[in-house]
C-alpha cells in the first residue's frame, strides 16, 4: 500500500499542476481579451481533446509499463509547457489580447496539449489499483482516488487565481515547469513491480495499436457493460447542464466573490466523500451503489432550484458533489472486476472518450435552448402563467426550470436502469468475477 500512496501523492501533484494551468489559462484569456467566445473555445478545446485522446491513451497504458507511461506523460507535458513559455515570450507584447489573432491560439494550443498529456494518468491509475490492491479493498482505494481529485479541485481554484493575479502566464508556466519536473523526479523513485499481463501464456499477441474493435469486443463480452457506459454517458449528457448554467444561476443569487468562495468550500465534499469511501467501501454490489447515488443525486436536482435560495442551492450542490466520487468509484470498481487486466487501459480510455463527449455536447446545446426557449417560457410564456405564482418568474427561473427538468429525466433514467435486464446481467457478472465474466480478446 505504501507504493500506492506514493502514486496517489504523485498523481495529486500532477493533477494540481495541469488543472491549475488550465484554470489559469482560462482566467488569463478572459482578462486579456474580455471575450466569452475565447474562454468558451478554451473549454471546448479541452473537452474535445479529452474525448478524442482516450482511445489512444488507453492503448498506451495497456501496451506499456504503467510507470513508464506516467513518466512519459510528465515529459510531454513539460515539453509543451516549455514551448508555450517560449512562444509567450517571443510574441510581441499585446498580441495575445486579440481573441482572433494567431499568437493567442498558438499559446492556447501548446498549453492545452501539455494539460491533455496529463490525462493519461487518469486512465493508468485505475489499472494500477487493479494491480496493486487486493480485490476486496479496491472500492476503498477508488475512494482515495476520488479524494485526490477533490483535493486537486479545491487547491486548483485557489492557486490559479493567485498565479494569474501575481504574474500572469509567466508565473503560471514557471509553476507548471517546476511542479512537472518534481512529479517526474518523485515517480522515478517509486518502485513498481508490474505484471505485464494476466493473459494466458499461449494467448496470441495483441496488436500494439489503437484497437477500438478489440476493445468493443471485450466490452460486448460482458453482459450489461455497454449499458453501464451508456448510462454514465447519459448522466454526463445531463451533467453538461451544470457546466453550462450553474455559474449563471449562482451569480443571479450572490456576488461573484461569494460564489467563488462558496465553490471552494463545496469542493470539500469531494474530500469528505473520498475519505468515507476509503473507510466503509461501496457495499457488496458497487453497481447497486452507483444507481442508488444517481437516484439520490437526480432527486436532489429536482428540488434544489424550486425556489431562488442560495441555501437550497448550496445544500443541493453539496449533496451532488458528495455523491459524485461514489458514482465514479463504483464504476471503476465494477470495470476492474469484470474486464481482463490486459484490456483495462483501453476500456477505461474508451469509457473516458465516450462519456466525456456527452458534457460538451449538452453545454453547447443547452445555452441556446435556455436562452431562446426556457427563459421566455418562465418569464412571459406559458410556464410563467402555469406555475409562476409559486415557482417564480424571470430569466433565473427559466434556468432553474432546466435544472428541475434535468433532475426528472435523471430520476426516470435511473429507475429504468434499476429495472433493466442489463443491470441484472452486469450485477451477476460482477458477482461471478472476472474469470467467469469475460475471456481475454
Amino acid at each position: 500500500m505504501t507504493h500506492f500512496y506514493h502514486l496517489l501523492a504523485n498523481n495529486l501533484l500532477a493533477n494540481i499542476t495541469n488543472f491549475t494551468v488550465w484554470f489559469a489559462l482560462t482566467f488569463y484569456v478572459y482578462l486579456e481579451t474580455h471575450s466569452v467566445f475565447a474562454t468558451g473555445m478554451v473549454a471546448g478545446i479541452y473537452l474535445v481533446l479529452t474525448a478524442g485522446s482516450g482511445f489512444w491513451f488507453g492503448s498506451l497504458v495497456d501496451h506499456h509499463r504503467k510507470k513508464l507511461v506516467m513518466l512519459g506523460s510528465s515529459v510531454v507535458s513539460f515539453a509543451f509547457y516549455a514551448l508555450s513559455f517560449a512562444a509567450y515570450l517571443l510574441f510581441p507584447k499585446g498580441s495575445l489580447a486579440d481573441p482572433y489573432g494567431a499568437p493567442l491560439w498558438v499559446v492556447v494550443w501548446l498549453v492545452m496539449l501539455g494539460v491533455i498529456a496529463g490525462n493519461i494518468r487518469s486512465i493508468a491509475l485505475p489499472t494500477l489499483v487493479t494491480l496493486l490492491i487486493p480485490e476486496d479493498r479496491r472500492d476503498k482505494a477508488n475512494g482515495l482516488v476520488g479524494m485526490v481529485s477533490g483535493v486537486g479541485f479545491l487547491t486548483t481554484s485557489v492557486i490559479s487565481g493567485f498565479l494569474v493575479a501575481w504574474g500572469g502566464m509567466v508565473s503560471t508556466l514557471v509553476f507548471a515547469l517546476v511542479c512537472t519536473l518534481l512529479a517526474f523526479a518523485h515517480l522515478l523513485f517509486v518502485p513498481l513491480n508490474e505484471e505485464r499481463s494476466t493473459a494466458p501464456t499461449d494467448a496470441p499477441a495483441e496488436p500494439r495499436r489503437v484497437d477500438i474493435r478489440g476493445t468493443i469486443r471485450v466490452i460486448g463480452a460482458v453482459p450489461g457493460l455497454f449499458a453501464l457506459i451508456l448510462f454514465a454517458t447519459f448522466n454526463n449528457f445531463l451533467g453538461g447542464i451544470f457546466m453550462a448554467l450553474m455559474d449563471a444561476y449562482g451569480l443571479s443569487l450572490v456576488k461573484v466573490q461569494t460564489w467563488g468562495l462558496l465553490w471552494g468550500l463545496l469542493s470539500t465534499a469531494f474530500i469528505a466523500s473520498g475519505l468515507l469511501i476509503s473507510r466503509t467501501g461501496l457495499g457488496r454490489s458497487p453497481l447497486r451503489t452507483l444507481l442508488l447515488v444517481n437516484l439520490i443525486s437526480w432527486a436532489v436536482c429536482c428540488v434544489f432550484t424550486l425556489q431562488p435560495s442560495i441555501v437550497l442551492l448550496t445544500l443541493g450542490c453539496f449533496v451532488w458533489m458528495f455523491l459524485g466520487p461514489y458514482a465514479e468509484a463504483a464504476e471503476q470498481t465494477t470495470l476492474q472486476k469484470v474486464v481482463p487486466f490486459e484490456r483495462q487501459g483501453r476500456v477505461f480510455g474508451f469509457a473516458q472518450s465516450v462519456e466525456q463527449a456527452a458534457s460538451p455536447l449538452t453545454a453547447f446545446l443547452i445555452g441556446p435552448l435556455t436562452q431562446f426557449l426556457f427563459i421566455p417560457l418562465m418569464t412571459t410564456g406559458a410556464g410563467a402563467a402555469a406555475i409562476g405564482d409559486w415557482f417564480g418568474r424571470g430569466p433565473d427561473r427559466g434556468i432553474a426550470f432546466v435544472f428541475t427538468l434535468a433532475g426528472v429525466l435523471g430520476v426516470v433514467a435511473t429507475v429504468l436502469a434499476f429495472n433493466s435486464k442489463y443491470y441484472r446481467q452486469l450485477a451477476a457478472a460482477y458477482a461471478r468475477g472476472a474469470d467467469q465474466a469475460a475471456a481475454p480478446a
